[in-house]
């Protein structure tokens, strides 16, 4: 007995499993798409049978397909999204087609669970059709857009509450560092004082524009092209469908969509892809340098910048016994590259589309979930791994402000440049202080200076106090 059944397309006869729910279709993409061997995402496709029972609910109550018929469908559609037959869903992420062939992967799925279901036999589409009823009223051109922006609002959605949670995690540091004052860098060189917290309070605040930019992704792909089958006309859709058929999509994903106001427009041109790219390239960006940040300030531990101390997760080297290296920062590095290089393929896939329709949505919705993904785990380990666990080194914080000849700049307003400028150099030479050359030179008194080099009143903007100029500014 044969392990194949035969059947047809347009393109002519072919061997499809005997026991499998996919058709021919489906097949021939296999053949044709053997390209990242990874299997189709999860969300993605849910979110295209969730376009199905919509559709099939619609054409029903527009007179267009049986009570029966769109109970089997959507039958079928519940049946999907609690997991069953997904094995049949066998077409790669990246291929030609606009993706057609996933449109008809699944086309073809629920039609024969439909057609078993009432009565019929895998591969005869005699009760449900894969064109004729699962994808009544659709194109492939509206179904795979408002399919992957449906997957991507949740994956979006999950980013945003993981990335609460790292902005909750830099507050609570920054409130812990508050009182640790340490010396600023510009240029990797010594500056000025500041306190580790307004450090991370201020990565705090990047993090929270960063949160705020995905509620725009997130609208910007809320508007659908559903109904406008192949190039926005909506041949082959009843008006009434046309009119109903996202407000019904929106009951059932949980999602406020909203139809494209020209789905022709919203056919032919995908900028909304290239602005949700661009706001995970730039969150990418923001964590890649805190994370080249945190790497500089816990270099050492004894012959580095040592700062601050991250939790030791691993080994860092096969050769050099109990060495540990900023692993979590690391990794954070080397998503953000991969989401940078992402946005850079949804950009140039997004300007390829000719006319009427873009035939490149496959690989940018890939790329696109790929980026989400990966920013959520990274910004999780970050967190977790790193963030939660980091320590100051609060002595040699304070040993190196006192000693740190960028103190001079806090005296320039009392003592003029130039004075400065003598001090700095004397610092230099002979390895005395700040402190005890302005004493020893007599150009302040000890109270003055006391007042001046205040260091937690350093960190905190304000005015020049004539109380603390000396007699010599003053009398100008």
């Amino acid at each position: 007995m044969s392990d194949y059944r035969l059947e047809h397309d347009s393109i002519g006869e072919i061997q499809v499993s005997k026991d499998a729910y996919y058709g021919a279709n489906a097949v021939r993409a296999r053949e044709n798409f053997r390209i990242t061997g990874y299997k189709m995402d999860s969300k993605f496709r849910d979110a295209i049978v969730e376009v199905k029972k919509a559709c099939a609910i619609e054409n029903e109550k527009v007179g267009l397909i049986s009570e029966e018929t769109k109970d089997a469908i959507v039958e079928a559609c519940d049946e999907m999204l609690e997991g069953k037959y997904i094995e049949n869903v066998i077409v790669d992420p990246i291929q030609g087609g606009a993706g057609t062939s996933f449109n008809m992967n699944i086309n073809e799925i629920l039609a024969n669970i439909a057609n078993v279901s009432l009565g019929g036999e895998l591969g005869v589409y005699d009760h449900v059709h894969p064109n004729d009823d699962v994808n009544k009223g659709q194109s492939t051109n509206d179904v795979i857009p408002t399919s992957g922006k449906i997957a991507l609002i949740r994956y979006f959605e999950e980013l945003k509450a993981e990335s609460e949670r790292l902005l909750a995690s830099f507050e609570k540091k920054a409130e812990e560092f508050a009182d640790v004052i340490k010396m600023g860098r510009t240029q990797l060189q010594d500056a000025i004082p500041i306190s580790l917290g307004q450090e991370f309070r201020a990565y705090s605040q990047v993090i929270r524009r960063d949160i705020n930019r995905l509620d725009f992704a997130i609208k910007s792909l809320s508007s659908v092209n559903l109904g406008g089958t192949a190039i926005g006309t909506g041949l082959n859709a009843d008006i009434r469908y046309v009119k109903e058929i996202v407000g019904l999509l929106s009951e059932i994903t949980g999602i406020n969509l909203v139809q494209n106001d020209d789905l022709i427009d919203g056919t032919q041109n995908l900028d909304c892809f290239v602005y949700a790219s661009s706001i995970l390239k730039t969150f990418a960006v923001d964590l890649s340098k805190i994370s080249n940040d945190l790497r500089l300030m816990s270099s050492g531990p004894q012959s580095g910048v040592g700062d601050i101390k991250l939790p030791a997760r691993q080994a860092g080297s096969s050769i050099m016994p109990g060495k540990v290296n900023p692993v979590i920062p690391e990794v954070v590095n080397q998503v953000a590259f991969s989401v940078i290089g992402n946005d850079m393929t949804v950009a140039i896939a997004v300007e390829g589309g000719q006319l009427e329709l873009n035939a490149f949505e496959p690989v940018i919705f890939y790329k696109l979930f790929e980026s989400l993904k990966t920013l959520k785990g990274a910004i999780y380990t970050l967190r977790v791994n790193c963030l939660d666990g980091i320590e100051a080194n609060r002595e040699s914080l304070q040993r190196r402000v006192e000693q740190n000849i960028g103190l001079v700049t806090a005296i320039a307003p009392h003592i003029g440049y130039e004075a400065c400028s003598y001090i700095a150099h004397e610092a230099q030479r002979t390895g005395k202080s700040v402190r005890e050359l302005v004493l020893e030179k007599n150009l302040l008194s000890e109270d003055e200076l006391n007042k001046i080099l205040n260091f937690k009143e350093m960190t905190k903007p304000g005015i020049i106090d004539e109380e603390h100029l000396s007699k010599k500014d003053r009398s100008k």
